[in-house]
């Protein structure tokens, strides 16, 4: 489900263009809501993984940087200027909503590269931007103050480091690469996101989720150590590793990327997993590395549930229908429960879709994944009247699940702006917020790939303090995403409209924004929104980092301050270092 790649930004859903009608129920379903349904059906992943040496660790500072992974010399680094052919190609990100102008982009392969490219652009007093896969809801690396654009998509190496006793990923590998690599390796995996094309970089940085997380946690509850190159007060760019140590000297760098979103404290060059008790009790780390992140599932067990906007889709039955999803995840998100091994997701298209569906899958391997499945679907749909739904199970082997659907993105030329917005939700919606939504999906203004998400969470996520790590959301059970996807860039103002417009209305009562609260609990740095930081937009008195990291705030202005010193890592929703 998860979509964030940029170090200055993290996110969250496959975009899409409108394929016309599914060939087994003749409902037009948009590309976005298909993937997303897919994506929760089949944990992604691309075509290869890339496997190479990290580097080692030597007191707190890397002493050797890995290059993109194959053994052979490090790539780059590649400088490209504008009149370049290659320019205007990387230049853009995902969002075609943004096409950044910078003076320079320097693609790296290494941990040294990034080191001397940030010293470059210190020393040279240009702004700097990182990314690591291009797909910003917002425009932090294609702003246009940006002179020196980092892409360190080469760095993609993923692998076992036995010297950490940790499986190191670097940024620029997809979650498709990680997941292929640590199954094929040891038959692991890490509860992250659902899009294989998403890469690691600022996903794992923003507080990652994924289908697995209602299972295992958080991503970032298995993070270990970081490697960050950071620049010093007296402009020194260097390379230092930080772990979850609570004796590491550098520990509060470690805890700053365990959800503090991307671009605020340096340029992250490799991560390191492991799961906090690996293998039980008696399990030294360095003994067998298949212990040490959570087993891969042999199976899955999966549905697509499709209910037609027709006549029966009235207004009760659709409020119906997004009331029973939302108490059953309040019902069924305890950390012990059987029913947090299952993840779905209400995609809740506009009237203009022609459908409402739902993503469902389980590990095939319980014995009661069957039961829980069936007895989810008729939890949902008791008491809507609407069609009996048509349902499209399918049994996966977990390779075959996390290689759909290839690169992610086919079909999409043209397809790439798009607006999200989002929230964590401790409860399902009030009548009152289910009666706005039912409004906005219903109206004249909507279009094929528009839209609501309701997705599972809570479970394991919500037995980890919110002090613990920098993702202070701990007792949501579920998130919403309102999004819209189009292609051509007339249409900006219309989408823009509908969406913040559609959002504002559902959170009328708290000033246009979700403030935490009874039912909210703020919103999600992966899903960047700078609506959020508008006084025009968010009139609730409750400031955007708030939303996105509540109590935990001050403790992230304080590490800004000690490792960005001189503020060179910043984008419109940066952590600022507290007042002097």
């Amino acid at each position: 489900m998860e979509r964030s790649t940029d170090q200055n930004q993290s996110q969250g859903q496959e975009r899409g263009q409108s394929q016309g009608q599914s060939q087994s129920q003749g409902q037009g379903l948009g590309r976005r809501q298909l993937l997303t349904g897919a994506g929760a059906i089949a944990v992604g992943a691309s075509a290869g993984a890339s496997v190479g040496g990290p580097a080692r660790a030597v007191g707190g500072e890397s002493t050797a940087a890995g290059g993109g992974g194959s053994g052979a010399a490090a790539f780059g680094p590649v400088v490209v200027r504008p009149g370049d052919t290659r320019y205007e190609s990387l230049s853009r990100g995902n969002n075609f909503r943004f096409v950044g102008s910078p003076q320079e982009i320097r693609v790296v392969g290494s941990t040294e590269q990034v080191v001397r490219a940030v010293s470059d652009a210190v020393r040279t007093g240009r702004r700097i931007a990182v990314r690591s896969g291009g797909h910003c809801f917002e425009n932090f690396t294609a702003d246009p103050e940006v002179r020196l654009l980092l892409d360190l998509s080469p760095m993609d190496a993923v692998g076992f480091d036995p010297a950490m006793g940790a499986f190191a990923v670097q940024p620029g590998a997809t979650l498709g690469q990680v997941y292929r690599t640590l199954f094929k390796g040891w038959g692991v995996t890490i509860p992250a996101g659902g899009c294989p094309e998403v890469g690691a970089g600022g996903h794992l940085v923003g507080g990652g989720y994924g289908p697995l997380s209602r299972r295992y946690g958080s991503v970032v509850d298995h993070l270990h150590a970081v490697e960050v190159v950071v620049v010093d007060r007296d402009g020194t760019a260097r390379a230092v590793v930080a772990t979850r140590d609570p004796d590491d000297p550098h520990h509060d760098l470690w805890w700053a990327h365990t959800g503090g979103g991307g671009g605020n404290f340096g340029v992250v060059t490799r991560y390191w997993l492991r799961s906090p008790q690996p293998g039980g009790t008696g399990v030294r780390p360095h003994d067998d590395p298949a212990r040490l992140l959570p087993s891969a599932p042999a199976e899955l067990s999966a549905v697509l549930v499709v209910w037609p906007w027709d006549e029966r889709m009235t207004e009760r039955a659709f409020t119906t229908l997004l009331r029973n999803f939302s108490a059953w995840h309040e019902r069924n998100s305890a950390p012990d429960s059987r029913a947090a091994h299952l993840y779905a997701v209400l995609i809740a298209g506009h009237r203009a879709t022609g459908a409402v569906q739902m993503a469902v899958q389980i590990d095939a391997g319980l014995p009661d994944a069957e039961a829980l499945l069936d007895a989810f679907v008729a939890a949902v749909t008791e008491g809507t009247g609407t069609t009996p739904p048509v349902r499209f199970p399918r049994k996966l082997p977990w390779l075959q699940a996390v290689t759909w659907p290839g690169t992610g993105e086919p079909g999409d030329i043209g397809t790439r702006r798009y607006k999200d917005k989002a929230g964590y939700l401790r409860r399902g919606f009030t009548d009152t917020q289910l009666a706005t939504v039912h409004r906005h999906l219903t109206n004249d203004t909507g279009s094929t790939d528009s839209g609501l998400l309701l997705v599972g969470y809570g479970g394991r996520v919500n037995t980890v303090a919110p002090d613990a790590t920098a993702v202070a959301q701990r007792d949501s059970v579920m998130k919403a995403v309102y999004f819209t996807v189009w292609a051509d860039e007339a249409d900006d103002s219309a989408r823009l409209a509908w969406v913040r417009e559609f959002y504002r209305d559902v959170y009328r009562d708290t000033g246009g924004v979700p403030v935490p609260g009874e039912v909210s609990d703020g919103s999600y740095i992966n899903y960047a929104d700078t609506d959020l930081a508008d006084p025009a937009r968010n009139t609730s008195g409750t400031p955007w980092h708030t939303l996105y990291y509540k109590a935990n705030y001050p403790r992230l202005q304080q590490i800004k301050a000690r490792w960005d010193p001189r503020g060179v890592f910043r984008h419109a929703l940066a952590i600022e270092p507290p007042p002097k």
